[in-house]
């Protein structure tokens, strides 16, 4: 399986989290990582779907471990089949690190069924995703989602069509010398027109070090130790 990595570490810290909110949800949740972390930003209750059932199961083993399931609540589901009655219009934050790829019959993908779906659209695809969340969102409700930036139209083709008005938009760049390939972008449900654009996240500087700014996100998961013991869990 995928170890979770810098993006969503990032996701993370970048979606914006308000006091007045009572319910998130983490759409394709993998090992978990997400929810963790936005945990110590919040005491409100947070949902997380993974369909696979592998990547569930490391989840809720991590969450056991660190005494959170009174806080965090997994499911093993399609997040297409998360939709119901109680759950339409009840989040206040969507949090999402979606697959990144395009999947056709004659696509090239990972021999791993496991690793073909985390990286590829195989059962869901990005509009699906985008509209899923927009009927689970409620009004002025917020989607928070990292991707490629050479889907960047796409993403914003998305919000727009289901009604989530781009917010806050942040490109990284492993070096400022080389071009963006991933951004983070944070939209509101039936929200006003008005796009915040962040100044860029670097990863290195260019003497291959890390810059202030990652170094000041990895120190400040580290020093929890909850975090620590899932980070090692994962690595076992």
């Amino acid at each position: 399986y995928f170890s979770f990595s810098l993006d969503s570490v990032i996701l993370a810290n970048f979606c914006s989290v308000r006091k007045r909110d009572k319910y998130i949800l983490d759409l394709c949740s993998g090992n978990g990582v997400v929810p963790f972390i936005v945990s110590l930003r919040t005491i409100c209750h947070i949902d997380a779907v993974e369909v696979q059932k592998e990547l569930f199961d490391l989840a809720v083993s991590s969450c056991e471990y660190n005494d959170l399931s009174d806080q965090i609540s997994f499911y093993n589901q399609n997040i297409k089949d998360f939709i119901n009655k109680e759950n339409c219009e009840k989040y206040d934050l969507i949090t999402c690190n979606p697959p990144f790829f395009k999947y056709s019959d004659d696509s090239y993908i990972n021999l791993s069924y496991e690793k073909a779906v985390a990286r590829h659209e195989v059962l869901i695809n990005l509009e699906e995703v985008v509209k899923i969340s927009s009927s689970l969102l409620k009004s002025g409700g917020n989607l928070a989602m990292v991707h490629r930036t050479d889907r960047f139209l796409d993403v914003l083709s998305s919000f727009k069509q289901y009604n989530i008005e781009p917010k806050r938009l942040m490109f990284i760049y492993n070096k400022l010398s080389k071009g963006s390939t991933l951004f983070f972008i944070e939209g509101q449900k039936n929200g006003n027109v008005g796009l915040k654009i962040e100044k860029p996240f670097v990863v290195y500087n260019e003497d291959n070090s890390y810059t202030e700014e990652y170094a000041t996100i990895i120190k400040e998961v580290l020093k929890w130790d909850k975090l620590v013991m899932i980070i090692l869990l994962h690595c076992i």
